[in-house]
This record gives C-alpha cells, sequence and structure tokens, in this order.
C-alpha cells in the first residue's frame, strides 16, 4: 500500500510540476520592469513586463506586447532560457510515459519488475534534469533583466516556473525512491532436476526422512 501511495504521489507531483514548466514558458510575465512607483509607471503607461517571447506594456487602457522574434539581435541570456525551457518541456513527455508504464497498475507484453524499476529510475532522472534546467533559466533570466532594464518585481510566470522546479525535482527524488521488488530465486524445495537416465523430474535435496524409513 505505501509502495501504492508513492507512485501515485510522484506520479501527481511530476504531471503539475511539469504543466508548471510549461506555463512558465508559454507566458510572459517574467519580470515587471519600472523605474517609478507601480501607479505612476501604470499612469504613464511605462509599466513594462518581459518574458521569454514579448516584451508587454501595462496600462489602464490596454495591454499590449511586442514580440521578440529577432534572433540575432537577443541577449544571450534569453536564448538560453528559451533553449533550456524548452528541452525541460519536451523531456517532460518521456518522462511522464516513463513513470506511467512504471506503476503497478500497468502491464506490458514481456513486463518484469526490473524493467519497471528502471523505467522509473530514467524517469526521476529526467525530472531531475528538467529541474536543473528549469532552476537555470528562472534564476539567470532575471538577473540579465536586471543589468538591461530596472526591475521591479517578478511576475508570476517566474513565480510559476520556481513552483514546476520545486515538483519537479521533489517528483524525481520520489521516483528514484521506488522500491519495486524483484522476484527472487526460487527456493530449493521447489527446485527440481531431470535425471539422464530415466529423464524423470527428481527434487534435488532428498528428505532426510525419506533415508531413515527405508533403513526401518
Amino acid at each position: 500500500m505505501a509502495h501504492i501511495c508513492r507512485q501515485f504521489i510522484g506520479g501527481t507531483v511530476s504531471c503539475a510540476g511539469w504543466v508548471g514548466l510549461v506555463v512558465a514558458t508559454a507566458t510572459n510575465d517574467w519580470v515587471r520592469t519600472c523605474e517609478y512607483s507601480v501607479a505612476t509607471c501604470v499612469r504613464m503607461d511605462e509599466m513594462g513586463s518581459k518574458g521569454l517571447w514579448a516584451e508587454c506594456v501595462i496600462s489602464p487602457a490596454l495591454f499590449h506586447c511586442m514580440a521578440m522574434s529577432q534572433m540575432l539581435s537577443l541577449p544571450a541570456y534569453i536564448l538560453t532560457s528559451r533553449a533550456l525551457m524548452i528541452c525541460a518541456c519536451l523531456l517532460g513527455l518521456p518522462a511522464m510515459l516513463l513513470v506511467l508504464v512504471s506503476m503497478n497498475c500497468m502491464r506490458l507484453p514481456n513486463d518484469t519488475p526490473t524493467i519497471k524499476k528502471c523505467r522509473a529510475q530514467v524517469g526521476g532522472f529526467l525530472f531531475i534534469i528538467m529541474a536543473l534546467f528549469g532552476t537555470i533559466s528562472t534564476i539567470w533570466f532575471p538577473v540579465g533583466a536586471h543589468k538591461e532594464h530596472n526591475i521591479m518585481s517578478f511576475g508570476f510566470s517566474l513565480y510559476t516556473g520556481w513552483a514546476g522546479c520545486g515538483l519537479c525535482l521533489l517528483a524525481g527524488i520520489v521516483i528514484l525512491c521506488f522500491m519495486i521488488p524483484v522476484v527472487g530465486t526460487m527456493s530449493r524445495d521447489n527446485s527440481y532436476y531431470y535425471s539422464r537416465q530415466g529423464g524423470t523430474a527428481v527434487p534435488l535435496d532428498q528428505p532426510t526422512n525419506h533415508a531413515r524409513s527405508e533403513r526401518v
């Protein structure tokens, strides 16, 4: 029962962490830039929001963004953060599949506990790698943006990315702690060998009581 609970917790937490990374990658509210107070910047249309794909301006009347499509002119921290977050999102699909097929409720042809354990370990390592990629991106991006602009606060996308990284790391640790039982060897009481002379199955260990009964 405890093993099934660990599997369920690991699968749920890993899915939530993957969704968090996808949401952080797709949205553009990573950092908020402003040189004055919040009210002054909003009133003067100087409240900015920046993400991996666009720069936005927040004003009382509208919210408009400008896509950052010129790859060659973008700073290195944006390009690197994009690449790492995309890799983390792409790794989530095989990691989730490996975790799902390693559960006890899933049965594949020629499936053994040893194969399930290997799948769970690979899936756990992939989620740890995802957490590492996401952590580097979500730390490097605000540092680089602060050198380029005056950051006022962090956006919800950055908090979502941090939450996704933490959940992926927790899921990887939980999945790697799966204790999938390995099928043991057969006991000697039930082991047999085939005699070359008669071709019949004979137990490996003859019971001692049988020898005593023959002497009697």
